[in-house]
Parts: C-alpha cells; structure tokens; sequence
C-alpha cells in the first residue's frame, strides 16, 4: 500500500472549491471521485440525478422514477 500524507476535511475541500487545484485532476481521477464519494443507494434520488443532468447540460438522458421493489 502506498504511504500518503493525511489531510484534514478543511484541506479536502479548500482543495475541491479551489478552482485552479481541480484542474489539475485528470478525466479518469474525477470520474473515479464522482463514482466513489456518495455513501450509498440512499444518497441517490430523482431530485438529485435531475440536478446534475441539468448542472452538465446533458439534455439527451431523461430520469424516471419508479415504485416497484425487486422480489
């Protein structure tokens, strides 16, 4: 296992607001970040996958909801 320095929440995310920082990031780290950081199927919603569809301006997905649970 490679040895990495801790970092504190504060440090986490002044770097993630830091602009110039985030660029830094390749493609593959942010796809790797955006899969990884939610804690579970609870922090998924319509609500929220409708928000980030519309953040990234991705107009050709559409999400819907449904109400039945798997057997």
């Amino acid at each position: 296992m490679e040895s990495y320095q801790k970092i504190s929440r504060e440090d986490f995310m002044k770097f993630f607001r830091d602009e110039e920082k985030l660029m830094e990031l390749t493609p593959d780290d942010r796809i790797e970040i955006f899969r990884m950081i939610l804690l579970g199927n609870s922090d998924f919603s319509k609500d929220l996958l409708d928000g980030i569809l519309k953040d990234y301006c991705v107009d050709n997905l559409n999400v819907t909801e449904s109400n039945n649970e798997k057997k």
